[in-house]
């Protein structure tokens, strides 16, 4: 069997290409799979799960199929669609995960999360962060109409925009330090997270033990994928 992971597809409206390669995914490659897990910024918003947008629900039922065929399905959030609720998770026929959550693939005790809880130099993303995820905010946002949240998700997103234009590219990644004390606090040899669109393998030392953090890319000009079985893991890409 093989379990695949992806991140940052960034699904929108105003981008059907990588809607169509994530279709093309499900039907070509994790139909046959054990389990799919998303590890956030699925959408490149997500403003309540009362949206009316088509995509949402054409999404739902893509994910939905490809779980009443077998494959299991686990969504988790990401800083684009952070606001993504239980009801569609039902429709899509998946599972909501914790961001981290540690989980055993194929012998190896393997840590998965979003990935950008470990940017912790960018400290005025990091401050942002915490007011985003506060239940206080988020329910106040949820409680305003679809067109005062849509105005909203896309101040964000220009907002987050003008950010990081004038960042240091290093700020944007994730803290070294960061990474190797949340490895050493679940106990795992492996981590794989998207969030900073850096696609590659790492491997470090930690408490002694060589250990490998896997990066996701985006689906921008690439579809990105970590597919693992019994007997290998492989980063894979393809075009989009």
């Amino acid at each position: 069997m093989t379990i695949f992971f992806i991140s940052d597809l960034h699904l929108h409206a105003s981008r059907p290409e990588a809607t169509q390669a994530f279709y093309k995914f499900l039907t070509e490659q994790a139909a046959s799979a054990e389990a799919l897990y998303i590890l956030g910024d699925f959408f490149d918003a997500w403003i309540g799960d009362d949206d009316d947008a088509p995509l949402a629900a054409e999404v739902a039922a893509k994910l939905k199929a490809l779980s009443e065929s077998g494959t299991k399905v686990f969504l988790m959030h990401g800083n684009r669609d952070f606001l993504l609720g239980q009801k569609f998770v039902r429709s899509a026929g998946a599972a909501l995960l914790e961001d981290p959550t540690v989980i055993d693939l194929y012998g190896t005790r393997t840590l998965l999360m979003h990935g950008d809880s470990l940017c912790t130099q960018d400290t005025e993303y990091m401050a942002m962060r915490q007011q985003l995820r506060s239940e206080a905010w988020q329910a106040q946002v949820l409680a305003q109409p679809i067109t005062t949240r849509r105005a909203l998700a896309a101040e964000l997103r220009a907002k987050s925009k003008m950010m990081n234009s004038s960042k240091p590219e290093d700020i944007m990644d994730v803290t070294p330090e960061a990474v190797e004390e949340c490895m050493r606090d679940h106990k795992v040899a492996r981590l794989i997270h998207g969030h900073t669109h850096r696609p590659n393998r790492h491997s470090l030392s930690v408490n002694g033990e060589t250990v490998e953090r896997v990066v996701l890319g985006d689906w921008h000009d690439y579809a990105w994928c970590v597919r693992a079985n019994a007997d290998e893991l492989l980063l894979e890409k393809w075009e989009i």
